[in-house]
């Protein structure tokens, strides 16, 4: 119908050896697609190995015989208790009760062709590339997503096919031509770049990977190809600090682009990965048993970027600016002209504009305006001074700066109140320790009604 549909995924691991979706014998099929619906997410990028369809041995094969060939008797018992009809089922049938369940919950599926031999991925080594490695046969490759694609018609929430994950191997250049129905996928984690989160000035690495980034795919944006980031992801425990810088500067970048996503993952613990019976997946979206969140308050700074800001169809009023802070996932909102600027969901904020003299406008007339150090921001109408003057600054280009009428150089700030203050401009050069992301903001274009809070 003409109006954009933003991917908002999350990744569902079907690829491993087992070749049973996970967490089958942690929840029922239903609770899980409830789960992930309930989170905001409105698809899955669900993972298959090109054998699950092309390979015999493996179609003969029920999930009971699946997990007995690997001696998990444990997952046995866990799909008898909570998935008691897929547990004699083909591994193609439980594979499609998993895609009718998420159906149920109005969620959309992208069949990802993870790798060819069912396994953990991805390595040079693994055999499991692109033309010429070891298990893939272009043949198959084509035999296989035929199949899928055949299996799989009409079903009304399979909406795409992922060709192929991760290209490597001797022949990982080789490209292919399609028109019209062709979307790019990347995948961008922080451990791309080692230990430069940590390591380094944020604000230097942030600009650095950011321009990377650009320079490999998400400059396709400007000439007018979709972008599918459909993998990316951090340690849900909060405990990983190169994860943790890294996310704030993908989700400004990700909220200021637009782009559409996938997250790595939902899976909280696998059935058998890499030798290791019931190992946790520290960046799964579930817990161990799948039950809840793992971590509920990531959840929330990630569901800002779950809806569109703009695009085909989205035009429910004149473009403006929302002010983004990714290090909660929300942005500057008002209650009223005399109540202080706070934080709140990105969905009730007010129009912003930022004029050629930069300055921040609400309602007309009022502007945001600076008033010392330590002190809360206010909407004024006197929008002539330095101190209504807004800049980005920084390596990173996500700190707003402007002075105050002491001739103080100020940046936006939250407080721990989640107050709108400003403070000295931080972390702008020099040490690692410094962490800036309180002062992270960014302008973020939107056609958004804003909704009530």
């Amino acid at each position: 119908s003409g109006h954009r549909v933003k991917l908002a995924c999350v990744n569902w691991a079907s690829h491993l050896d087992a070749v049973v979706p996970e967490g089958l014998s942690k929840q029922p099929i239903e609770a899980i697609a409830a789960q992930i619906s309930s989170l905001g997410y409105n698809c899955v990028h669900l993972n298959w190995p090109t054998y699950l369809v092309t390979n015999d041995a493996l179609a003969s094969l029920t999930v009971r015989d699946s997990f007995k060939s690997l001696g998990l008797t444990q997952a046995i018992a866990g799909v008898e208790a909570n998935n008691p009809s897929i547990i004699d089922s083909s591994l193609f049938e439980a594979f499609k009760a998993v895609v009718s369940a998420l159906g149920d919950k109005n969620v959309m599926v992208i069949l990802d062709n993870h790798v060819s031999k069912p396994s953990w991925c991805c390595s040079d080594s693994d055999g499991n590339g692109f033309f010429g490695d070891i298990y893939f046969d272009p043949n198959v490759w084509i035999k296989g997503l035929t199949r899928m694609a055949i299996l799989f018609k009409g079903v009304s929430n399979v909406v795409g096919i992922s060709l192929r994950n991760e290209l490597r191997g001797p022949k990982q250049n080789v490209k292919l031509t399609f028109s019209g129905k062709l979307v790019f996928e990347v995948h961008w984690y922080a451990f791309f770049d080692g230990k430069a989160w940590e390591s380094g000035n944020v604000n230097q690495v942030c600009k650095t990977v950011v321009q990377n980034m650009k320079g490999i795919s998400l400059f396709l944006l400007d000439q007018g190809f979709p972008i599918f980031v459909s993998e990316f992801g951090v340690d849900q425990r909060g405990i990983n600090e190169n994860d943790n810088r890294y996310l704030n500067c993908f989700l400004a970048t990700a909220a200021q682009l637009d782009f559409d996503w996938g997250q790595w993952t939902v899976v909280g613990s696998y059935y058998y990965r890499e030798g290791v019976v019931g190992m946790s997946e520290y960046y799964g979206v579930l817990n161990d048993d799948w039950s809840g969140a793992r971590n509920s308050s990531l959840v929330q700074k990630i569901s800002s970027i779950q809806y569109p800001f703009q695009g085909p169809g989205l035009s429910e009023v004149r473009k403006h600016k929302v002010i983004f802070h990714p290090a909660t996932g929300l942005c500057v909102v008002k209650k009223s002209l005399l109540e202080p600027l706070t934080l709140g969901p990105c969905s009730a904020s007010d129009y912003w504009y930022h004029s050629h003299e930069k300055k921040l406008t609400i309602k007309g007339a009022f502007c945001l305006q600076a008033v010392e150090l330590g002190k809360r921001t206010q909407l004024s109408i006197q929008c002539t001074d330095s101190d209504s003057r807004w800049e980005p600054t920084s390596d990173s280009r996500l700190q707003l700066s402007t002075k105050t009428s002491s001739g103080d150089s100020v940046c936006l700030e939250v407080d721990s109140s989640k107050n709108i203050i400003t403070n000295t401009c931080k972390c702008l050069r020099g040490k690692h320790s410094c962490d800036p992301s309180t002062q992270w903001f960014i302008l973020v274009d939107s056609t958004r009604k804003p909704r009530l809070i």
